[in-house]
């Protein structure tokens, strides 16, 4: 068990299929359900294009869909009426790619969605962000390129996505975002309503919002979680908390549990060696302005990049990553314990 100060990451199953890195993970029909991604750091080694199930309830996983001619790594994915798993952008071995291609849990099939009329597309994406706004929309930030060139800013695209018509066109916002990749983004509640905010990705611990909604304009349920929420809120009650994010993190996991976001690992731009973190940081957004608290972990082996973490069943889970040499996936799956 990896522990810190006051908390831990506990280790509920280990299997090969869950070795894998720069993967999706989402919760559909309450399993956890992984994605393409890295067996290793070889740079020529092509993406995954397996979909693995994991069933948080027998602590079993198996492929529920072989290689599709999908394969992508450092995309995003969205799940959508607890059905489709959206997976948006991504590298496919030889492109930044920024198509939409969907699973279908009901029928067991991957489906191709067609490009709107009026869709205008970026040129590539990877290591972007693709947060769920809507059942119909999806906002997708991240720093658009092909293969030789990227640019110097990062993008806000509105998404659109419609299941009955299996279409998808992209929309440009005007406003925009420093250059990132590798960042996490945040839907979080503020008295007018929803800011989506973006940190991490680039060498700096500025955070930027990337949209604003008023209260009926989003339409996502919020996952309950009131144990984890109530130990989160305990375990910032014992520290001071700083208004600087992270500085230099990338490719970090991120998820929003209740007035709370969770951050752990990723990799720092601040030094040369020892890049792979373990560091678990919480956002609390009940105070005015938010707070970030910094959780050291004293464990190497729990060093994680290109890792996910999950919120199902108010456990939150880790899936996934390279470990400390940032070469070698992780089998296991955890839970985050706060005693």
């Amino acid at each position: 068990m990896a522990t810190g100060s006051s908390w831990a990451w506990k280790p509920i199953a280990r299997d090969a299929l869950l070795a894998r890195a720069y993967h999706s993970c989402d919760v559909v029909r309450g399993k956890l359900l992984l994605f393409g991604g890295l067996k290793s750091g070889e740079p020529k080694e092509p993406p995954l294009g397996d979909m693995v199930a994991f069933d948080p309830t027998l602590l079993t996983a198996e492929t529920v869909a072989p290689d599709g001619g999908y394969q992508r790594s450092h995309h995003d994915a969205a799940v959508l009426a607890d059905r489709w798993l959206c997976v948006v952008g991504g590298w496919d071995g030889t492109h930044r790619v920024s198509a939409v291609c969907c699973w279908d849990t009901e029928r067991g099939q991957w489906e191709r969605w067609a490009e709107g009329p009026s869709n205008d597309p970026p040129v590539g994406l990877s290591s972007h962000t693709c947060t769920k706004v809507s059942e119909h929309e999806l906002r997708v930030v991240g720093r658009e390129g092909g293969l030789r060139t990227q640019r110097r800013f990062a993008s806000i695209y509105t998404l659109r996505v419609n299941p009955a018509t299996k279409t998808y066109w992209y929309k440009e916002e005007e406003s925009r975002t420093a250059s990132r990749a590798g960042h996490s983004a945040m839907l979080l509640r503020n008295t007018g309503g929803y800011q989506l905010v973006v940190f991490g990705g680039r060498d700096s611990s500025d955070c930027e919002v990337a949209g604003r909604w008023g209260k009926g304009k989003i339409h996502v349920e919020s996952i309950h979680a009131p144990k984890l929420t109530e130990q989160l809120s305990r375990l910032v009650g014992s520290e001071n908390g700083s208004q600087q994010a992270p500085k230099g993190l990338r490719h970090q996991s991120c998820t929003v549990v209740g007035p709370f976001a969770v951050a752990f690992g990723g990799e720092t731009l601040t030094r040369g060696r020892d890049t792979i973190c373990n560091d678990l940081y919480v956002y609390d957004t009940r105070c005015s302005p938010p707070s970030w608290f910094c959780f050291p972990c004293s464990d190497r082996g729990q060093k994680r990049v290109g890792h996910r973490t999950c919120l199902w069943n108010d456990k939150l889970y880790l899936v996934g990553g390279f470990g400390p040499d940032g070469k070698t996936p992780c089998p296991e799956i955890c839970v985050l314990e706060i005693p």
